[in-house]
């Protein structure tokens, strides 16, 4: 019995892998009917959505950041809300509040807690930067513990969940950008760049017409829920694992260093990192059918993983040195690693 049960299982494991496939690929063709480019973006936060994680978007005004979120909570067909940040914004307008109720049957009154916005699977934090750091922490607690708790009862977030959060790189007046603290709650950081010319012209030419397609649903929440669990299933050989924790710890300064960290690295990427680098490559591999992630899913997901992890000194300003780029140098230098 025991055997069937575990056969059942493994092929139970086998349909939900090529789903993930088919889901992913569905995807970018539903998304792709109002987002124009993006690509690698779009299959980004299909991998934070299978590894049940967070996403920071960066970019500036008018890349279409908010129009992809909502036209992806419109492909998975799950709940969506969004909020916008202001200076004013109060933690309460996020995570919800308590109110006093008369009850009419007794005449008593009562508290009774109304959800906030935050109560939504696909929940888009709108220029997060611009709210004071303590509402900012009502949110990223609420990403961490997956729950809200007021006057001390808890209430679970509703499954899957999954914040994502825009942020301008250019403006910096009368913002509160996040604490490295609370940058590593998010488990990838996005960049949003420029269209090429032939995308923009795309974008003038679909914008400027009198239509605009519908986005079919492509998967249900419970189906979600059902391949992030997978995802966690899928093995990851330990020669993976070693070669995950080898790129976070080669960007701590030390003796483990790789020698761009010596040179542009004040500060390194903690451990989270690493679990990330194998849940990333899993939910990477995932999305495209494959049972077992390999060194290239690490390495994809490497430059989302650690970019926002990694604090530089100095000379990196001197020199013009991004902490993409110096990524981009510590995946060249473990090459060596097959």
């Amino acid at each position: 019995m025991a055997i069937t049960e575990q056969t059942q299982a493994i092929d139970r494991d086998i349909e939900l892998l090529e789903r993930a496939a088919e889901v992913a690929a569905s995807m970018r063709l539903e998304v792709e009917k109002r987002i124009v480019g993006q690509r690698e973006v779009i299959d980004e936060m299909l991998v934070a959505l299978l590894a049940n994680g967070h996403a920071l978007l960066v970019g500036v005004p008018g890349l279409a950041k908010t129009l992809l979120v909502q036209t992806v909570a419109d492909a998975l067909d799950l709940e969506f809300s969004r909020i916008q940040f202001t200076p004013d914004l109060m933690p309460t307008d996020i995570t919800g509040t308590e109110v006093i109720e008369e009850d009419r049957t007794t005449g008593r009154r009562v508290f009774r807690f109304v959800k906030g916005p935050v109560f939504a699977n696909i929940v888009l934090a709108d220029e997060i930067n611009r709210t004071p750091p303590k509402t900012q922490a009502a949110l990223l607690e609420a990403m961490q513990e997956r729950a809200v708790t007021a006057a001390g009862e808890t209430h679970t977030l509703p499954r899957p969940f999954f914040v994502l959060a825009t942020q301008n790189p250019i403006e910096q007046e009368g913002t509160y950008p996040l604490p490295e603290a609370q940058l590593d709650r998010f488990m990838l950081e996005l960049p949003i760049y420029y269209p090429s010319r032939e995308e923009e012209e795309e974008v003038a030419m679909r914008t400027t017409g009198g239509t605009e397609q519908e986005v079919g649903s492509v998967i249900t929440a419970q189906e979600l829920i059902e391949l992030q669990g997978l995802v966690r299933r899928i093995p990851a050989p330990p020669s993976l694992v070693s070669f995950a924790v080898h790129l976070a710890r080669a960007t701590r300064p030390g003796d483990e260093a790789a020698s761009v960290t010596e040179n542009y690295v004040s500060w390194g990427a903690g451990p989270r990192a690493s679990q990330y680098l194998v849940l990333g490559a899993k939910a990477r591999a995932a999305s495209r059918g494959a049972a077992v992630p390999s060194y290239d899913d690490v390495r994809a997901v490497a430059p989302a993983v650690l970019a926002h992890r990694l604090v530089l000194n100095f000379e990196a300003e001197a020199d013009g040195r991004t902490t993409r780029d110096v990524i981009e140098e510590l995946l060249k230098e473990s090459q060596g690693w097959t």
